[in-house]
């Protein structure tokens, strides 16, 4: 006993001298962070390929077989695409940051800055093919074997290079004879000198070969030359080769290239289709003022695209036509304009509209739109007046429909074209605008809601009601399904028959076929429906997983399980999770691996993550959907991680993933199918970021229960640093939103904060962090947050390691307001610091959300704010709420970060205030970022943000000497100049 006493004695010795040895996060830390991104396996499973980032600098691509015995690494790669043979990794390779970083301080124009390059790996293989100055490349996603890649211009030091001209001995005794004329043509009055200059100039380029028109290299109407396409055979590196590319696009199975060109010199601009096997060039149209939107079927077989031919460059007004190619025809028809049959009378081809074929290749499908009147031109537009006229019948307030002008002018209406029959038939119109496609565009029915009846009530409802139709593709007739749904649509079936919804009435999907509706839910007796809603509005349902391939089943999940449902209604609902996730609080999900799959297979098997509710463990499972889940098997696997980011191979049993928690940043994972789920922590771990992690003092995470002051149990995260000492008084930060317990085993990186509070920054200083989880009562969000987060505090206190007089606040946006309400209602908090904070709700219920145009009212009658009622009807609940109306109670230093270009939380409740805190002569400082957002974007002021936040809480919760700017302030005359840090 005694000698494992010394061992253990000498183990705790040596843990204590490493931990001394480590020291605490600084702010020098942030750039070198890494995070694991693109991760992507190839379709053999063999080969693995993802990108390392550091937040600022050069990240890399790592390439990898899964048993890690070959590896590769490229710096500054990214952009990667696998071939369909799992043989090669072609990607694109950034210039260094400092090389950008370079370039920009020097202001160089966009053609001068540094460009990106073009790599391609055998897998395997340790040899890397770099092409320097490419700017996009495609590879066909489901067979090939080749890519073509798109040049970017050449340097401009090159580019500007006079031509080389051949000897012409005709040519030179032109030139002698022009020149000796220059000088007596000074004699004459200037519109004659340039006259006959021209025209001498005109004879010398044509003495010379050039066409005086259009000079050499010049694209048509003066637009872009274009740049070099090539067509690239991986495995052999033939390389075909075509001048003047503007733009090219492939089919997934590698059959066809299509590329547009540029009207060069006496040439045309061409859209050619290339037939790779064949190596055989079609031209499929000639002459153009422009083309766009090339699109392929997935065969490579037919081709679509609209062009513009007819207009001149300078036309206010300019007609596009959609274009049709089939492969071994001479040259594209045209199938629309704004004569065809089939549509609106006056609306033309949309050029904004995607084109798309169907699956089948049968339909085609695109976009016409009403002709606009083009804008008066006579009156010049500093004589215009500039104004914004607000109606109260518009459908939207005026800042909505400026927020989504562009979108509103570029808007099409969804139209057909029947390759078999060559007809069109428009099926979207200004009553139903957006029509949905089904069955991958091959539906019986498509399917659409005409909302205007309830747009305006949606800006305090948060939703409207909708009349629900079908459209049948065939003949645009369209067929009233349901009027006045309340409810969220959710598509069709893959065949396009069903149609399904939920309604909030009765809180049950409905479904509708063959001019029928039924309830297919009925008699389920859980909740479908969010069982923990607390806002004052109809809970969400809590969705569908997917319908079977064939249409004859539906599954739906409740909070816990997964239910099979009959669309027809002919048979019971059927559990078939067996009730084991509600019986063991686990919530158990689909994860649908393969995005071109939006459909399931009774009896084949998918992958399910499993997350228990109750300690926030996790798992995974590989299982036949429709079977029932073996709990035995479930019980074994449920670990302290979360797991995430996975990915399958499209041929193999190979499966990649990540697992995290607070303590272990995201890794890389890979792993034979079954030993990935059965053994999750045993996979092959190909990246494990951040070494340098262990040179720092870090934390743990820990969940908590307390009893909140409304008497009902609760749960939230301790975050205590390393080295924990219970016997110690730990300063302490509550941060807060809504419900953050079950993030217990989540990985936070120490960065820069766009406004929140970086958790792990702060452990690592010696804090402890409370995350509370908040449950609300209806027209009480300001005593819910006292309820929870003071409980929660005052619980820590009684645990003995937390000082009651070192304890802070810290949120953003909903945060932010709670932190500020908390101040009002009690001393316990010795500095607290909000983000983009509503102080005075009676001011903010009429505002705009600006990022979206959108009213605030419904986010106080319906969501978020929990008011439950019109400033009318409860405006005593809205004062109740409001802290700048109880702001005289405050004890509490303040710092409010409120951004001038916020979109969500309008400024001036910020302001509203700072100045009311001023005036009640109440420490508080304003951070206002210059054209910032809700949330900080800009690198540069999350750094500076996160040095105030560490000095301010460093100053009133552990005494640390204040920075300048908290005791001073910093005028706007030195703004720039001296940031007050020091």
């Amino acid at each position: 006993m005694r000698k494992y006493a010394c061992m253990l004695l000498a183990m705790s010795l040596a843990a204590g001298q490493l931990s001394a040895q480590k020291k605490p996060l600084d702010h020098s830390v942030y750039d070198g962070w890494e995070s694991i991104q693109e991760r992507q396996l190839t379709n053999n499973g063999e080969y693995v390929a993802f990108t390392v980032n550091p937040q600022e600098g050069d990240g890399r691509l790592v390439l990898a077989n899964k048993a890690n015995s070959w590896r590769l690494e490229v710096p500054r790669g990214y952009m990667v695409s696998l071939s369909a043979d799992s043989r090669y990794a072609v990607f694109k390779i950034k210039p260094t940051y400092q090389e950008t970083r370079d370039a920009r301080i020097k202001k160089k124009r966009p053609d001068d800055m540094p460009k990106d390059s073009l790599g391609i790996v055998q897998l395997g293989s340790s040899n890397v093919l770099k092409i320097a100055r490419v700017k996009a490349f495609k590879m066909p996603s489901d067979a090939g074997g080749w890519i073509a890649y798109h040049m970017d211009k050449p340097l401009p030091d090159t580019a500007k290079k006079a031509p080389v001209v051949p000897k012409n001995p005709q040519a030179d005794s032109l030139r002698k004879v022009i020149d000796s004329l220059t000088a007596l043509l000074q004699k004459f009055p200037e519109k004659v000198q340039q006259k006959y200059l021209k025209d001498a100039e005109g004879l010398m380029l044509n003495a010379e070969g050039v066409d005086a028109e259009e000079p050499a290299g010049a694209a048509a109407g003066g637009g872009d030359a274009g740049t070099e396409l090539v067509w690239y055979e991986l495995a052999t590196g033939k390389k075909l080769t075509w001048k003047n590319a503007l733009d090219f696009t492939t089919d997934k199975m590698g059959n066809k290239l299509v590329i547009k060109t540029a009207k060069v010199g006496k040439g045309n601009a061409c859209v050619l289709s290339v037939d790779v096997a064949a190596a055989k060039v079609d031209t499929a149209m000639k002459v153009f003022n422009d083309v766009k939107n090339l699109t392929l079927d997935e065969q490579g077989l037919q081709l679509a695209f609209v062009a513009e031919r007819d207009s001149s460059a300078k036309a206010i007004q300019k007609f596009y036509k959609l274009w049709y190619w089939r492969h071994g025809t001479d040259s594209a028809m045209l199938i629309a304009d704004r004569t065809t049959a089939g549509k609106t009378n006056g609306w033309a081809v949309s050029e904004f509209a995607n084109i798309n074929f169907s699956k089948s290749g049968e339909r085609l499908l695109f976009g016409v739109a009403p002709v606009m009147p083009p804008k008066d031109t006579t009156v010049p537009e500093f004589e215009k007046a500039q104004l914004d006229i607000w109606h109260y019948k518009d459908d939207y307030l005026q800042p909505y429909q400026l927020r989504n002008l562009t979108r509103e002018l570029n808007r099409s209406y969804l139209t057909v074209y029947h390759v078999g029959l060559k007809k069109v038939v428009q099926l979207a119109d200004q009553q139903l605008q957006d029509v949905r496609p089904s069955g991958n565009g091959d539906g019986k029915w498509f399917w659409a809601v005409d909302d205007k009846a309830s747009r305006i009530a949606s800006q305090w409802a948060g939703r409207g009601k909708g009349d629900m139709y079908v459209i049948d593709p065939a003949t645009g007739s369209k067929q009233l399904v349901k009027a006045g749904v309340d409810g969220m649509p959710m598509g069709t079936s893959m065949d396009g028959t069903t149609l399904l919804w939920y309604e909030n009435g009765d809180k049950q999907y409905h479904t509708w076929k063959d001019g029928k509706e039924y309830v297919p839910s009925k008699g389920i007796k859980v909740a479908l429906y969010d069982e923990d809603n607390d806002v004052p509005d109809d809970p969400s349902p809590y969705g569908a997983l997917s319908w079977e391939k064939d249409g004859s089943a539906l599954y739906v999940y409740d909070k816990y399980d997964i239910w099979k449902l009959d669309p027809l209604a002919a048979k019971a609902p059927e559990m078939t999770t067996g009730g084991i996730g509600r019986s063991y609080k686990w919530t158990i999900r689909w994860q649908n691996l393969n995005r071109e799959e939006n459909f399931v297979e009774s009896g084949k098997p998918y992958l399910f993550t499993i997350f228990n509710n109750t300690d926030k463990t996790a798992a995974i499972k590989w299982h036949a959907i429709g079977k029932p889940f073996m709990l035995n098997k479930m019980a074994q696997q449920t670990l302290p991680t979360r797991l995430a980011s996975f990915v399958k191979a499209k041929d193999a049993d190979v499966l990649s993933f990540s697992t995290e928690n607070f303590q272990q940043t995201p890794d890389m994972r890979v792993a034979a199918l079954a030993d990935a789920v059965s053994q999750p922590m045993q996979a092959t771990v190909l990246c494990q970021p951040n070494p340098q992690q262990s040179q720092y003092l870090w934390g743990t995470a820990e969940l908590i229960e307390w009893k909140a002051y409304d008497g009902k149990m609760t749960q939230g995260i301790v975050y205590k640093p390393e080295n924990f000492d219970p016997k110690k008084k730990y300063p302490m930060i509550a941060y807060f939103y809504e419900t953050l317990s079950d993030g217990l085993y989540g990985y936070t990186a120490p960065a820069p904060t766009p406004s929140r509070l970086n958790i792990p920054f702060f452990v690592s200083r010696g804090y402890v962090v409370l995350a509370p989880d908040i449950h609300y009562r209806k027209g009480e969000p300001g005593q819910s947050a006292y309820d929870y987060i003071v409980s929660g505090a005052r619980h820590l206190v009684k645990l003995g390691y937390v000082d009651s007089t070192k304890m802070g606040l810290q949120g953003q946006s909903w945060g932010g307001y709670q932190t500020v309400q908390l101040i009002t209602m009690t001393k316990l908090f010795a500095a607290a610091w909000a983000g983009a904070p509503v102080a005075n709700m009676t001011s903010a219920y009429g505002g705009i959300r600006w990022e979206s145009g959108l009213n605030r009212q419904f986010q106080y009658e319906k969501t978020q704010s929990r008011i439950g009622a019109t400033l009318w009807e409860r405006q005593d609940l809205y004062l109740k709420n409001s802290p700048l109306f109880h702001l005289p109670k405050n004890k509490t230093p303040l710092v409010v970060m409120h951004n001038d270009a916020d979109g969500a939380v309008p400024w001036y409740q910020g302001i509203e205030l700072f100045t009311a805190m001023r005036r009640l002569n109440q420490p508080v400082w304003l951070l206002q970022y210059n054209n910032e957002a809700h949330n900080l974007v800009e690198r540069r002021n999350r750094k500076d943000i996160q040095i105030r936040e560490q000095q301010f809480f460093d100053w009133l919760l552990k005494g640390e000497k204040p920075a300048k700017w908290l005791t001073e302030g910093v005028p706007a005359t030195m703004k720039g100049r001296d940031y007050g840090l020091e």
